[in-house]
């Protein structure tokens, strides 16, 4: 913006400049060319008086005497003959014209008026009147245009040095003047530039950023701008404050739910567990109900201690900081992967020395656990499952890889999301609780880490990036 008013404005100003340079251009010559034919008319009458020269007396006397200036060309136009000369510039001599610019000359109306004749290359233009005298010979007279057309070609390039330096002087002022005044606009466009950086997506943010006073002057068209800003981020604050407060009350309901489902899982599985083991005979039908029961105590059990988790690391819990060995962890996951999932070839890439981070080793055991599980779940029996691990001196990066059919270019933004399902494109036979992944995210994040994913059908790809 900045750059374009300047421009506008410089262009704008040459424009008048080039106006006012054009008018006073052609007024001067306006004024140049009336002063010359003032001269005119007073030589033409000068030669009137004087008279043409007898015929054959070469040349025309009246350049012969003084009162007559450089260039001063006379000529007398009779019936088969043509008398013309000039003073040479710079010089008293008259010499005689030659043919072709006394051909041009008789085509010159004897009215009495002056008119602007072009006399060859080495005369040039000219101002010649013609007076046709009682015997009938005429007069013409001529002054040259040349100093004319030196004055205003003199002005012209003065005129044009004064608006180059009044250009440049006014696109120096003028970026000075706009810098200044837009710096209200750039102290907004900081501003709102401080807010974006916030991690306005991620807990409790602070949105203190605020147009400054002197900015949110209502009685300004900036200020009126700064002051709407300000508006709608105090809306904005009042909206993340108002987020963040629901996100709370529904984790702490989450994280006091799953505590107090604890138990009452507990003692289910422990009289489910009872029952089985009891010496006395039990009806089929009954064990078969209650095995059914156990068995979806432990899944209950399962999805509680997964939101409980969630939950605590939402909270900020702080993890164990422990040195783990990772290469060891990926052996032991990928060993317990192939005996859950005999129909899938598991590979593994590790490099020669073990790779250790400082971490909390259940959780990290966790985060694979549950990558292994999502690959095996939601991949067809026969899929390659390869679990890599690369270490640099600053980070450790685990993948996940396998060659099933993808995850939906749709679901891939929120696949880290919880509850997120991929029904419509990966089997689900063995059931899940869409958590897996979030935790996934949320444990990495914990350990200062990132998790991400690339997919499109026949490859999809988990990376775990942990510092060293």
């Amino acid at each position: 913006m900045r750059a374009r008013l300047i421009v506008e404005q410089v262009v704008l100003i040459a424009i008048v400049c080039a106006g006012i340079g054009v008018v006073t251009g052609f007024a001067l010559r306006d004024f140049l060319v009336g002063r010359l034919d003032q001269q005119l008319y007073e030589a033409s009458a000068r030669v009137e008086r004087f008279g043409p020269p007898m015929p054959g007396l070469p040349p025309p006397s009246p350049l012969d005497r003084p009162g007559f200036g450089p260039g001063t060309l006379v000529a007398f136009v009779r019936p088969g003959l043509v008398d013309a000369a000039r003073l040479k510039p710079g010089g008293d001599d008259p010499e005689n014209l030659p043919t072709a610019e006394m051909a041009l000359l008789t085509s010159v109306p004897a009215d009495a008026k002056a008119h602007s004749v072009f006399l060859g290359d080495e005369l040039g233009d000219y101002r010649v009147l013609a007076v046709k005298t009682l015997d009938g010979t005429v007069m013409i007279t001529g002054l040259p245009l040349a100093e004319v057309d030196n004055i205003v070609l003199r002005m012209g390039l003065i005129l044009g040095g004064v608006a180059l330096a009044g250009l440049i002087a006014v696109s120096m002022a003028g970026a000075l003047i706009v810098r200044k005044t837009l710096q209200p606009l750039e102290r907004m466009a900081a501003t709102a530039g401080r807010v974006a950086e916030l991690p306005l997506h991620q807990g409790k943010v602070a949105l203190a950023e605020r147009v400054p006073a002197q900015d949110a002057d209502p009685d300004t068209e900036v200020g009126q701008v700064g002051l709407a800003l300000n508006r709608m981020l105090d809306h904005v604050g009042n909206a993340l404050e108002a987020r963040h407060d629901s996100e709370m009350r529904v984790r702490q309901f989450v994280a006091d739910a799953s505590h107090e489902l604890r138990t009452p899982l507990t003692a289910i599985r422990g009289y489910a567990e009872l029952t089985r083991r009891t010496t006395d005979e039990v009806p089929k039908e009954i064990g078969h109900a209650m095995r059914r029961v156990e068995s979806e105590a432990v899944r209950m059990t399962s999805l509680v201690e997964d939101l409980l988790l969630l939950a605590r690391l939402d909270a900020g819990r702080p993890l164990a900081r422990d040195r783990v060995d990772l290469s060891r962890v990926i052996v032991d996951g990928v060993s317990d992967a192939r005996i859950a999932g005999p129909g899938h070839d598991w590979r593994l890439e590790l490099p020669p020395e073990p790779v250790t981070v400082s971490g909390d080793e259940h959780k990290l055991q966790q985060v694979l656990a549950n990558l292994l599980s999502n690959a095996r779940t939601h991949t067809p029996p026969g899929t390659t499952v390869t679990t890599a691990l690369r270490a640099s001196r600053r980070q450790v990066e685990l993948t996940v890889a396998d060659d099933g059919p993808g995850i939906p270019a749709d679901l891939q933004p929120e696949v880290f999301e919880r509850f997120a399902r991929g029904d419509t494109s990966r089997s689900r036979a063995a059931g899940s609780t869409g958590l897996g992944l979030s935790i996934v995210a949320a444990v990495v994040a914990a350990h200062g880490g990132e998790v991400s994913v690339v997919s499109r059908p026949g490859s999809t790809k988990f990376t775990v990036r942990l510092p060293r």
